[in-house]
Parts: C-alpha cells; structure tokens; sequence
C-alpha cells in the first residue's frame, strides 16, 4: 500500500519508533517520528491506547535547539533543529493505537 497516496503527505510506513502489532500492549504513550514529504523535517507523533484519555503534550526547551516532547509529564522524544521555529503541543500528531 502507497501510504503517501492514502495518508497525505506523512509516510508512515517509514515512521520510527512506531511500535509494532506483535508488541505487548504498553500503558504509556509512546513517540514516534513520521516523514512528511512536504516539510523538511519530520512530524513527531505520540501514540496512545485506544480509549484511553488523550495524553497532555507539553515541549520542554533543554538548551539552544534541543526540546522534549512529554506525554502526561513522561519524555517520548527529544528533538533538536538546526533550522526552523521551536515546536509547539500543536504540532504535535496524536495517534490512537487499536488494542
């Protein structure tokens, strides 16, 4: 399946950090990086059990162009841009994962 073509601009067929089917079932959020053929960089995505409560996002600036992403105060990703505005919650994508 072409997920460009199905999904938009985001490949998630190449996300990283996107956990597999066969994974036990995690009761944390978890972050995952998802290509965007659009950007030139990649959207950070925070995945979460289905019905389940969407988890609070909140960026922590660490130093210079280095942040965190947080799920209900928990790191899921530390990113860091040489170039481009700092991110915000809402550019953050969340994704309910089926259980």
């Amino acid at each position: 399946m072409n997920s460009d073509r199905n999904m938009g601009h985001l490949c998630w067929d190449r996300a990283t950090g996107m956990p597999s089917e066969t994974v036990g079932q995690d009761s944390a959020p978890q972050g995952a990086l998802v290509p965007d053929n659009l950007k030139d960089c990649d959207q950070v995505a925070v995945v979460y059990n289905k019905g389940d409560t969407p988890p609070e996002i909140t960026i922590r600036d660490v130093s210079g162009s280095v942040q965190t992403v947080l799920a209900d105060g928990v790191a899921v990703a530390v990113i860091a841009s040489a170039a481009g505005r700092a991110l915000s919650p809402d550019d953050v994508l969340l994704v309910e994962r089926a259980v």
